[in-house]
């Protein structure tokens, strides 16, 4: 009984000495500063506690980005990743000031000391937070996508690729335009493709006074119809857009399912209805004015001869 005893102190005694070094090394004391007259401590067991909700954050919103995407299309999940990257710095963020506050850590008077550093970095990098929640804004309404035919600021272009800050698009001079995300939500941008595939397009032309402007509607829907790059339907149509000053004025239009080439389309057509016209003896005018000339008396023509 007696050995019996003694075993179970000498065990309590280990166990005392293991807990208290385990203790003594958690609350080990790594680093200690003073905030606004407060004593802080970096301990052991604080980094640990960090490590340990990083590492645990870190899977449960891996787990919730695999669960999200598995269920999204191949070009959502690209637009989903880039947004739920900047959704993770943020999280990481929360998660180590609670733990930082769970541990003892009086992070108010971290913030408020903090508070000038904050405020410039935000100044700093205010426009840098637009173009990101610009960013947000465009994948979650999808108000832009790949493949969308856009004009800014009189260019047009072609998106292929939408990131969380800047859009990416290729002009029709095969040029990259980068566009910061915040252009979109405080300047005006023409879509050409966001609510259907074709797009209507025209071509102004003037004729002659005296030309039989039933010819020029024929002749005009006839290189609309030739033309392969202009869809059936809807069908081209003509409008006699005025009385002008030098030339009667018509104007064709049709519909295009690229509108990032009509440009080339354009000028496939007025070479078709210049030849045309040619061919059907229909001018087209010069700007015409009438000048009128008045002679005046010559002011010395009447002055007295001093011979």
């Amino acid at each position: 009984m007696q050995e019996q005893g003694k075993s179970e102190a000498i065990k309590e005694v280990v166990e005392e000495d293991i807990w208290g070094s385990l203790v003594d090394f958690w609350n080990f004391v790594v680093f200690d500063y003073e905030i606004g007259g407060s004593q802080q401590q970096i301990t052991i067991g604080l980094i640990f506690l960090v490590i340990f909700a990083f590492v645990i954050t870190s899977i449960v919103l891996r787990v919730i980005r695999s669960f999200i995407t598995g269920k999204l299309a191949k070009q959502d999940k690209h637009k989903f990743i880039s947004v739920f990257k900047f959704i993770k710095y943020f999280v990481y963020l929360v998660v180590i000031l609670m733990s930082l506050s769970s541990a003892g850590i009086n992070i108010t008077i971290l913030l408020t000391a903090s508070a000038a550093l904050f405020v410039g970095i935000g100044l700093a990098l205010q426009e840098l937070f637009q173009d990101i929640i610009g960013g947000v804004f465009i994948i979650i309404d999808k108000s832009l996508v790949v493949g969308d035919v856009i004009e800014m600021e009189g260019r047009v272009g072609r998106v292929f690729e939408i990131k969380l800050r800047t859009t990416r698009a290729l002009t029709r001079d095969d040029k990259v335009m980068i566009i910061p995300n915040h252009k979109f939500i405080s300047d005006v941008i023409y879509n050409y493709t966001q609510n259907h595939a074709t797009t209507r397009e025209g071509v102004q032309v003037g004729v002659s006074y005296g030309s039989d402007t039933q010819k020029v509607k024929e002749i005009l829907l006839e290189c609309a119809k030739e033309n392969k790059n202009i869809v059936k339907s809807p069908e081209p149509f003509v409008l006699f857009d005025d009385f002008g000053d030098s030339a009667l004025v018509f104007s064709l239009h049709f519909y295009v399912t690229d509108s990032f080439v009509d440009p080339k389309i354009k000028s496939e057509l007025r070479f078709k209805i210049d030849e045309e016209f040619r061919i059907n003896n229909i001018t087209i005018p010069f700007p015409q004015r009438d000048v009128h000339y008045y002679p005046t008396q010559n002011p010395n023509q009447n002055l007295p001869n001093n011979e």
